[in-house]
């Protein structure tokens, strides 16, 4: 079990998603229900990135100074401060096939995006037993469906070496990992770990290639090694832990991120640090067209 000490850095949220750090901005962070992207400085007022949006899953930030928006579609939006009111959709929900909107997402060292969708809507009450898929959104802005037969798409992420794609199943209780080829394609999938009564939710490798996972209603980030063994967990002060991100200037800092659930308030989701002995992953930027 670690030891380190867990800090919190602010509270006060609805539902917090999509942690990411950048050396240049700090910590952001999406309210899924109370709306928006959200820069987070420990003793300052959070400060509004992107207004309004609401149901955001996951975040990045591309080479073209946009943030990448995860929901009912996966955009690009521009942030307030840049004065441009511009939204271009990379992704859209499409009934017909079966999307209904898209979760969690993870980028590349060449800035491709992979990207789960959903069947149904993850907060309502009739999934029908559907299931979603594995997006790649290529450099030129091409979609194409990589992996199927994913319940509740979750977490994503990459080995230190980008050889191996992690993805979290919420539904199934299973993190999958799969072998990825030079053009984006992924094959083989197979279990990484098997989570128990726990669901899977966010994740992030560390530089080492350890897995840490959010396990919600737990109250706790779990650690995994290279083979899918458990080595460590981390515990926050509310049982909704919903994501985590690696940050810092040294990327030795631990962003752990919650809901409400559980709590007597709707607003009582906060963000909390921890520092670890071995270093995160930088998130690479986007770097994909918008689509023609």
């Amino acid at each position: 079990m670690l030891a380190n000490s867990v800090e919190t850095i602010s509270t006060g949220h609805g539902l917090l998603e999509g942690p990411l750090w950048d050396q240049k901005i700090g910590l952001i962070v999406a309210d899924a229900t109370v709306g928006g992207v959200w820069r987070i400085a420990q003793g300052a007022a959070p400060e509004v990135v992107i207004p309004h949006r609401r149901g955001i899953g996951g975040l990045a930030l591309h080479a073209n100074g946009s943030v990448v928006i995860g929901g009912r579609n996966l955009a690009l939006k521009w942030p307030v401060a840049d004065g441009k009111d511009e939204t271009i959709v990379l992704l859209d929900s499409n009934a017909a096939a079966e999307i209904v909107g898209f979760n969690d997402f993870t980028t590349d060292t060449a800035g491709r995006i992979y990207v789960g969708s959903l069947a149904f809507v993850a907060m309502g009450a009739d999934r029908g037993g559907k299931a979603g898929r594995l997006h790649v959104i290529d450099l030129d802005g091409s979609a194409r469906v990589v992996a199927d037969d994913v319940l509740l798409t979750n977490g994503l992420g990459f080995s230190p070496d980008g050889k191996l794609l992690y993805h979290s199943d919420s539904l199934r209780h299973v993190v999958y990992v799969y072998d990825v080829d030079k053009n984006g394609d992924v094959h083989n999938r197979r279990t990484f770990t098997e989570t128990g009564e726990d669901f899977p939710d966010g994740l992030a490798v560390d530089s080492k290639g350890n897995v840490w996972i959010a396990t919600p209603q737990s109250g706790l980030v779990k650690g995994f090694s290279l083979v899918g063994a458990e080595i460590g967990s981390i515990r926050i002060p509310v049982p909704m832990v919903t994501s985590l991100c690696f940050g810092g200037m040294d990327l030795q800092d631990m962003y752990i991120v919650s809901g409400s659930e559980g709590l007597d308030t709707p607003q009582g989701a906060g963000i909390y640090r921890v520092r670890m002995d071995i270093p995160g992953l930088e998130r690479p930027l986007a770097r994909v067209s918008a689509p023609k």
